[in-house]
């Protein structure tokens, strides 16, 4: 099969977005979903497997990082929330992959976190206009970052674990695509 999946049942749009705003939505969208793809119809052991000794990577540890990452940039970041940051600890900055194991429990934590931390970006998102993409936010690491580019992070950040997805169900069951 040389698509992930049939034209009409793939969720992901190739519309023709007018604006900024409505640019980086789409791709934001559009990546987010493929990661929820590429973990789609895989068992708590399989999404849990780490294919590339000795790295820690697998996809439910992706599905976790990002959960993170959404509540970093979204969350901490553009809300000025100090909120903790999601599935880390003092004494393993990785546990977002470390302690991602192959229980249903752990599956559903994440794929909840990840659901949650979009939707409350969504929700900020929706009161950003277009005209804002310029304003910078403060950076809890010290320094700033404007909203645009905290947009473009975030689609680069899931373009660039969607790459590590793709290999890592490949290892799973040999499926590919885009």
């Amino acid at each position: 099969m040389s698509r992930w999946l049939p034209p009409a049942d793939d969720p992901r749009t190739e519309g023709d977005p007018v604006g900024e705003k409505a640019t980086y939505l789409e791709y934001l969208g559009n990546h987010r979903l493929t990661l929820q793809l590429k973990c789609a119809g895989l068992s708590p052991e399989q999404l849990a497997h780490r294919s590339v000794p000795p790295s820690t990577l697998s996809l439910l540890g992706l599905v976790r990082h990002m959960a993170y990452v959404e509540h970093t940039w979204f969350v901490r970041v553009a809300q000025q929330s100090a909120e903790e940051p999601l599935f880390l600890k003092v004494q393993d900055s990785d546990a977002d992959f470390n302690d991602a194991v192959g229980t249903q429990e752990c599956v559903d934590e994440a794929f909840e976190a990840l659901r949650t931390q979009i939707a409350r970006a969504e929700a900020w998102l929706e009161g950003i206009d277009e005209a804002d993409f310029g304003r910078e936010l403060p950076h809890h690491r010290g320094g700033t970052v404007a909203i645009r580019d905290l947009l473009v992070h975030m689609i680069e950040e899931y373009a660039r674990h969607n790459g590590h997805a793709d290999l890592l169900r490949e290892c799973i069951d040999g499926r590919t695509g885009e």
